[in-house]
Parts: structure tokens; C-alpha cells; sequence
């Protein structure tokens, strides 16, 4: 589609194996003013574990990029989203009830905070269900279309991009 994408791997997920690649942690990566980054199909991967999505200076680095995409986790606690930045989150599910209520005491944090624009489900389709049902309910019915869900679907982030409006030029996953 012509758009640049930047996969910021926040715990070494995808590329921890090649971080004996980069010369320099993230911290002094922005200080030199260079991302050392790895080419992708569909854009370009950068290790960066310990990176916050709202780094002061990752704004500076990365106006060349359409979306950045981190990769997190549930250990973060807040997600640190940039103001003024369209943000879709895609969240994954296990069947398990501790993952449904991480999923959905995250979407509730960022509903409340404003911080959120789309959020994407994937991973297991009941869980799924129950996560965008519980937010349908108890965090509104403004909210209910900005959820949808990928469920089982083999590219999420195929999918993700069909689903996604064009004015949305800032992309987090968690």
C-alpha cells in the first residue's frame, strides 16, 4: 500500500536473537540519531526492549513512518500512549478468564483515558465475544463500534489493515 510501518520489539519477542546486531541499546540508538533496524516485507523491525510508545524522543525518529507498531505485553501496566496520535490496539485472548480480564481492564483504562480510536480481538472466538460483550456493556455502547474482532483469522495484521480508516496514521499493539 505504500505505507512505511515500524515493528518496535519491547521484549525481544522477534528479534532478541539479532540484538547482537545492534551496536547500541535503543536509549543510545536515539541518542546518535540512527535506528539500527532489521528490513521486513512490510517495513522495518527495531529491538528496543524497555521503549515506551510515548518516548519523548521516538517522535523525533520516526516522522518517516507511517505506523509504529510495538509489541508488548501484559506487563506493562500503563501503555503509554502518545496524545494526539490515532490508536488502534489489537489485544490477543486466550480462553483463559485471567486474559479475558487483562483484555478487558486494558481497553477499559484506555476508554477512560480517551486514548483510544479501534481496538482489534484476536485469538480465541469466545473469548473474544465475552471480552467485546463485557465492554459493549459496562463501558458504553460509543465504544461498541471501535471493537472488532479477528478471532482464529490467520494474519491478523492483514486483517488489521483491511479494518483500518484511512485518516488513522498511528498504530500500537499490545
Amino acid at each position: 500500500m505504500g505505507r512505511e510501518s515500524l515493528l518496535v520489539d519491547m521484549h525481544g519477542r522477534l528479534f532478541g536473537a539479532a540484538a547482537t546486531r545492534s551496536l547500541f541499546d535503543w536509549k543510545r540508538q536515539i541518542e546518535h540519531g540512527q535506528l539500527q533496524t532489521l528490513p521486513q516485507r512490510y517495513g522495518k523491525g527495531w529491538h528496543a526492549p524497555g521503549l515506551r510508545s510515548d518516548e519523548p524522543a521516538l517522535q523525533d525518529m520516526a516522522p518517516a513512518c507511517d505506523q509504529v507498531i510495538f509489541d508488548a505485553g501484559w506487563s506493562e501496566g500503563d501503555p503509554g500512549l502518545r496524545p494526539g496520535v490515532a490508536h488502534t490496539v489489537v489485544v490477543a485472548i486466550r480462553r483463559s478468564d485471567e486474559s479475558m480480564r487483562h483484555a478487558y481492564a486494558l481497553l477499559k483504562t484506555l476508554a477512560q483515558q480517551g486514548s483510544l480510536s479501534r481496538a482489534g480481538l484476536l485469538g480465541d472466538p469466545g473469548a473474544c465475544d465475552r471480552v467485546r460483550a463485557a465492554c459493549c456493556r459496562f463501558l458504553g455502547q460509543r465504544l461498541a463500534p471501535a471493537i472488532f474482532s479477528v478471532a482464529n483469522e490467520g494474519d491478523a495484521f492483514a486483517a488489521l489493515a483491511v479494518r483500518m480508516t484511512g485518516e488513522e496514521t498511528g498504530l500500537t499493539a499490545c
